[in-house]
């Protein structure tokens, strides 16, 4: 082999780590081949599939997913590179990223970088060459498993019983949730305080957009903290992980619903149930992706919606104290709730996304008509 040669397959093999080849190592043994962009790292976390077509940045920086590995079902990801206007954080939060086909030269007057480039500058491991396929149809049939993203380092790669595969969903809202409070919104109509378990930037752009003053607390806000600020409404955010690992805020939360009008999303949605008695679970593969048909039971109409979410509220014994809203078209999983006797209700899907486009849009019109009502309640007890 000549020198120039040899210089040629080191450049090659350090650029954009793309010449790197990787494995992506399942629990149960299975490993998949494909070629490493992003970091040249290991990274490690709960293999889920997203089924959306669109949407690869908002993925990458939604906190939902931190932990997570994320199996993109679409064959091409990163055709209209990266831009500065779709983040939904202030980075990404997930632990790998595996496509089927990753661009390298994408085409959109927006981008500014590539997929692998930002995955590489955000210290992001990823796997593309992938087949995505058949990961989504053993997660499909066994559930989300826990995996290994593996650079080659030369010589024969790991096998699953060569590694180790920890719980993975611990901990993730103190690492994702604003260590301060801050505000998104200085003036508004009504004064919402969201609970920042996660929040996707998106949720707090729609209710800027629809007249409202924003103040982004933590996660383990006390009561008397946010009734400090005196805020018109609350909205409990979306978030990654167990809803249970928050158990420690659920007094909190049924206070906050008994005392103002109140929104959850997503890991929201789950805290509010808790807090009234409901049960949460862990599902066979959860929901992520952009089409999903959900049913509002008091209109019998049909919504698109997009959603990411491994835990769902259980049917069985639902308490009196909560009426079931929404139902999922595929499973019949519970969507949404409200609860009888306040002002407070909660969906597992995110209406700030723009799915269907507008599908579900009223429902920040109706947590806005419920602080209308809430502040007229409070005129006629003042007078």
């Amino acid at each position: 082999m000549s020198h120039t040669t040899s210089i040629s397959q080191a450049r090659d093999t350090a650029c954009s780590g793309r010449a790197l080849k990787g494995r992506l190592i399942l629990e149960n043994g299975q490993m998949f081949a494909g070629t490493i962009i992003g970091k040249p790292r290991r990274g490690y976390g709960e293999v889920v599939f997203h089924t959306g077509m669109t949407g690869y940045q908002e993925i990458l920086t939604d906190p939902s997913y931190a932990g997570q590995i994320v199996v993109m079902t679409y064959p091409l990801i990163g055709n209209y590179g990266i831009n500065p206007q779709d983040f939904e954080s202030r980075k990404p939060w997930l632990s790998g990223f595996v496509t089927a086909e990753a661009c390298d030269e994408p085409s959109h007057w927006q981008s500014n970088q590539t997929l692998s480039d930002y995955l590489t500058e955000q210290g992001i491991v990823g796997l593309t060459g992938v087949d995505t396929r058949t990961i989504v149809r053993m997660i499909r049939d066994k559930g989300a498993l826990k995996g290994w993203i593996v650079p080659d380092e030369g010589g024969d790669p790991p096998t699953a019983d060569e590694l180790d595969f920890p719980e993975t969903m611990k901990g993730h809202v103190e690492r994702v949730t604003t260590p301060a409070m801050y505000q998104a919104s200085e003036s508004g109509r009504y004064h919402v305080v969201v609970i920042d378990f996660g929040t996707k930037t998106n949720i707090i752009r729609s209710l800027v957009h629809m007249g409202c003053k924003v103040t982004v607390v933590p996660a383990r806000t006390s009561f008397e903290t946010i009734r400090e600020l005196r805020p018109d409404g609350i909205l409990l955010s979306n978030g990654p992980g167990d809803p249970i690992d928050c158990a420690d805020v659920l007094p909190t939360i049924r206070k906050l619903a008994g005392t103002y009008p109140l929104m959850g999303i997503c890991l929201g949605h789950q805290l509010l149930a808790l807090a009234f008695g409901a049960k949460t679970g862990k599902m066979l593969f959860g929901h992520r992706g952009s089409n999903h048909p959900v049913k509002e039971l008091t209109s019998g109409r049909v919504w698109i919606t997009s959603q990411n979410h491994g835990y769902a509220v259980l049917a069985e014994d639902i308490p009196a104290a909560l009426e079931v809203t929404h139902i999922n078209v595929n499973d019949g999983s519970i969507e949404g709730i409200r609860v009888k006797s306040l002002p407070a209700f909660s969906v597992q899907f995110h209406p700030e996304a723009c799915p269907g486009p507008r599908d579900s849009e009223g429902l920040f019109e109706k947590f806005l008509q419920h602080m209308a009502e809430q502040g007229e309640r409070h005129l006629v007890h003042a007078t």
